[in-house]
């Protein structure tokens, strides 16, 4: 016999090359995608505040300049209201109870935390809140000038 049996299958130096491939890609890879939900999470969380800043608006305009008291996780943007503010005892517009809702069932989940509860605030106007230690809160509102944040330490801005 003068020819070599060859073998099936792969050198042990051939598999650690694969591996090592396989983990540089891996390590590449992975952050890209904690960054997409990163992304995703901020762009959630903008939407969010800008809808309730714009229903809080909304709501100064039908009630004769005035803003939500902020008891009750905002009940007064969830359910329909009068002219004073006064909740319906449905929840459901009615004749005397012609406003809103303004939030269809409840305010929108804060992302990072994946609370909808809403925080009151007493500050001064043009101050910002105290806001809850990572991953935070909910929401957080100061009932005298309307403004709302996002309660979580990263975001707590304008």
């Amino acid at each position: 016999m003068t020819g070599k049996s060859r073998r099936g299958g792969f050198t042990l130096i051939e598999v650690l090359i694969v591996v090592v491939i396989m983990a540089v890609l891996a390590a590449t890879i992975i952050p890209q995608f904690s960054t997409s939900t990163k992304d995703a999470r901020e762009s959630s969380l903008k939407f969010n505040v800008q809808s309730l800043r714009t229903q809080l608006e909304l709501y100064r305009v039908q009630h004769n300049a005035t803003l939500p008291d902020g008891t009750n996780n905002l009940k007064q943007l969830t359910a329909a209201t009068d002219v004073t503010g006064a909740l319906s005892p449905t929840g459901l517009i009615d004749a005397t109870h012609p406003y809103g809702p303004y939030v269809q069932n409840a305010l929108p989940v804060q992302p990072f935390s994946g609370l909808n509860t809403v925080k009151l605030d007493t500050g001064a106007a043009g101050t910002l809140p105290t806001a809850t230690a990572s991953p935070g809160g909910g929401w957080i509102y100061r009932a005298t000038t309307g403004e709302i944040w996002v309660d979580h330490p990263s975001y707590l801005t304008y």
